[in-house]
């Protein structure tokens, strides 16, 4: 007998949650297939199988809460799968009785022998029929009256009470840990800093116009698209090496000036938000950078995000643009203090030298800490950025 055990968790971890049983007991499972879903405040951690057999109990049910290293459940090692008897029974159906062709019948006796054609034409029941006639006979308008009521019946929308009360009903949920947890950080954000949003615009065009010139290059020698997300971290990493003030943290009395440049890039997965870390972004290139963020894309997509890829960084950038966002306020990611909030590029009528040109402009929005950064300071690291952006060519200049 194996035990299942919940993985080792890491120490910024206390404890998690089963998130899911993807077995029942009695089922048959191969070595390395997924047992259980372990959720944290962070991750989603998938327990295997450490050999083929039989799962044997479950301890731990989904939504219980466990800590590192605690017994889930056993698993009978090498025991067969089971095999499913197969049903060699046939259902006979039951001989049609006479009383039953009795039943079904058309009782016609008290109608005339037209009525009763017209009855058996029309497929109805003189059972149903109420006779008007001498002696409760059925006459040819009785026929057509009942036809007539059947039919609106039959037509008339009948308005279920039960099911449109059902309708209305409300469902009950559970919260997983990872949206717990990201609620706790926002208002954590929200009563814990003294956050302002200040608002610039960029004129994108510079960049579509490198990325339509040299993206077919740039795919066939990297292996990946170039897209926007490269030129992005590349400008906040640049203005941030001028106002280290943004790219630095408050520890109670004290603030921690870091000298390396780690970029959260907030992912919207099914499970929730979650902004893993793209590290020492200023040692890489545009490729280097692309390729990273589809990495952590994907694994935030399936849920294989690590815990050592969600921890750290110094400034987050998020995109609500892809959603169709045009302007924001986002929220900081404690402990840091500033985020970058980036939107969808529309076209709009811009004055550009004193004449009217549609040019496609982007909105761009800080959110930073007033306790640690300035007014002035906030501003230039936005103009920074904007400057970056519409002359690209500074990114490789560094000027």
């Amino acid at each position: 007998m194996i035990e299942i055990l919940v993985p080792e968790l890491p120490e910024s971890v206390a404890d998690a949650s089963v998130a899911i049983w993807h077995k029942q007991p009695g089922d048959f499972v191969e070595r390395d297939e997924v047992l259980v879903e372990i959720e944290t405040d962070k991750v989603v951690l998938e327990v295997p199988a450490t050999a083929s057999g039989v799962l044997e109990s479950i301890i731990e049910n989904e939504g219980a809460t466990v800590l590192s290293k605690q017994l889930l459940g056993q698993l009978k090692e090498g025991a067969a799968a089971p095999v499913k008897e197969q049903k060699t029974e046939t259902d006979e159906a039951p001989a049609e009785s006479a009383t039953d062709t009795a039943a079904t019948a058309t009782d016609t006796a008290d109608a005339s022998p037209s009525v009763r054609r017209l009855i058996l034409e029309k497929g109805l029941n003189a059972a149903d029929i109420k006779g008007t006639g001498k002696g409760g006979s059925i006459t040819r308008e009785d026929v057509e009256k009942h036809r007539v009521t059947k039919n609106q019946e039959q037509t008339e929308p009948k308005v279920d009470i039960v099911a449109a009360v059902a309708a209305r009903s409300d469902k009950r949920v559970p919260m997983t840990r990872l949206r717990k947890r990201v609620a706790e950080r926002l208002l954590e954000a929200k009563n814990s800093t003294a956050m302002l949003t200040t608002f610039n615009e960029v004129n994108m065009k510079p960049i579509m116009d490198l990325r339509r010139q040299y993206q077919e290059v740039f795919e066939k020698k990297h292996g990946v698209r170039l897209g926007f997300m490269s030129f992005y971290i590349k400008a906040v990493t640049e203005a941030l090496k001028r106002f280290p003030e943004v790219n630095a943290a408050i520890d109670g009395d004290e603030i921690v000036y870091h000298n390396f440049f780690d970029i959260s890039i907030a992912v919207s997965t099914p499970r929730g938000l979650v902004t893993p870390v793209l590290r020492d972004v200023d040692d890489l290139n545009f490729a280097e950078i692309e390729k990273g963020i589809k990495v952590l894309a994907i694994k935030g997509r399936d849920g294989k995000l690590t815990v050592d890829e969600m921890i750290g960084g110094n400034f987050t950038i998020t995109n609500g643009g892809v959603f169709g966002s045009l302007l924001s306020t986002p929220i900081i990611n404690p402990p840091q203090a500033a985020i970058l909030g980036m939107h969808k590029i529309q076209d709009r009528p811009v004055a550009v030298d004193g004449k009217v040109e549609i040019l496609p402009m982007m909105y761009l929005a800080l959110s930073y800490d007033h306790r640690l950064i300035d007014g002035k300071e906030s501003v230039s690291f936005l103009v920074a950025i904007k400057e970056l952006l519409e002359d690209p060519t500074r990114l490789l200049l560094d000027v």
